[in-house]
């Protein structure tokens, strides 16, 4: 293709889900509710371990950085998303564009923390009586550290070689500026994006998944150790709620960024985004309140202290 057809836009249309109204209008009121159940749900769980002495545990240090990504992270696409519900001109200009990609960090960060959460769930399962000692303060304080930092770092690389894509076209079909729809649009070779973006898979998703299927690999051995079985439940129910989580967060994207490209799909992806963007931080903070036992005491505990201090 001739470079004169090859164009640096200062702005994209987002095609988005639908093009008639009344879906729109619908979509808008679900993905608001469901915004706003996400930023009370992970909120909650931030008050409730500031608040509840009994939740300054490594578990709940981990757990309040998940609540914070996924805060971050549906903030920084679905308001647009919403505006965009609303809007007859859906454009987003080359920089908001590029500032989007920091959901991309927030994902990898995502991963990595999910990582250092199943080695937090090992060490209580299979060395109970050193588990104050291993997860320290300064263990905990480095791996949530890491997590933060590889994750932009990773994801600084991989925007760095899309947003230089030169385009055919203005017209992104997906509902925010996901690096794979942006490569799509390029007219030019983009092996090298390929790569990247392979790489950066390997880094923070295929590592960590390894990481959390040898975590439960050795929690699983050892909780069949265990001759009773209140004691097995117990154990199988310190790593449910997190493992339930990792089976969400891990499965669509190891599908999604580890498939083969010539069978992916932009309607798979952008089921997949709405997925990650909306679905998953709404329902991690459910998760885990529902399934943990401690969560559902600190927030009675908190809720009778206020009722009594009003009396």
């Amino acid at each position: 293709m001739g470079r004169d057809n090859l164009t640096w836009v200062s702005e994209f249309v987002l095609l988005g889900l639908s093009g008639d109204r009344q879906t729109q209008a619908g979509l808008f009121v679900l993905f608001g509710a469901a915004y706003l159940l996400t930023s009370l749900g992970n909120g909650l769980i931030l008050v409730l371990i500031r608040l509840d002495s009994r939740l300054q545990l490594p578990m709940y240090f981990f757990l309040g950085n998940l609540s914070v990504v996924d805060i971050c992270y549906t903030s920084s696409g679905v308001p647009q998303m919403l505006a965009h519900f609303l809007l007859e001109k859906k454009t987003i200009s080359s920089a908001r564009c590029g500032a989007q990609h920091f959901s991309l960090a927030l994902g990898g960060t995502e991963f990595l923390l999910l990582a250092a959460m199943a080695y937090d769930r090992y060490v209580a399962v299979c060395d109970p009586l050193r588990y104050a000692a291993v997860m320290g303060l300064r263990l905990c304080a480095g791996l949530a550290a890491v997590s933060w930092l590889v994750g932009p770092a990773n994801a600084a690389v991989e925007t760095a070689v899309t947003v230089r894509l030169p385009t055919c076209g203005r017209h992104v079909n997906h509902v925010a500026c996901e690096t794979l729809a942006l490569v799509r649009l390029a007219c030019v070779d983009v092996t090298l994006n390929q790569a990247v973006i392979v790489a950066s898979s390997v880094v923070v998703l295929l590592a960590p998944c390894c990481l959390v299927a040898l975590s439960y690999a050795r929690i699983v051995a050892a909780v069949l150790r265990i001759r009773s079985s209140r004691g097995r439940r117990k154990a199988f129910g310190t790593c449910a709620s997190h493992l339930t989580v990792v089976s969400m967060s891990y499965g669509m994207a190891l599908v999604t960024y580890m498939q083969p490209r010539s069978t992916a799909s932009a309607e798979h992806d952008k089921v997949v985004a709405l997925f990650y963007a909306v679905v998953t931080p709404m329902l991690n903070p459910l998760i885990y309140s529902l399934r943990n036992t401690e969560i559902k005491a600190a927030l009675t505990r908190i809720l009778t202290r206020s009722s009594q201090s009003k009396r």
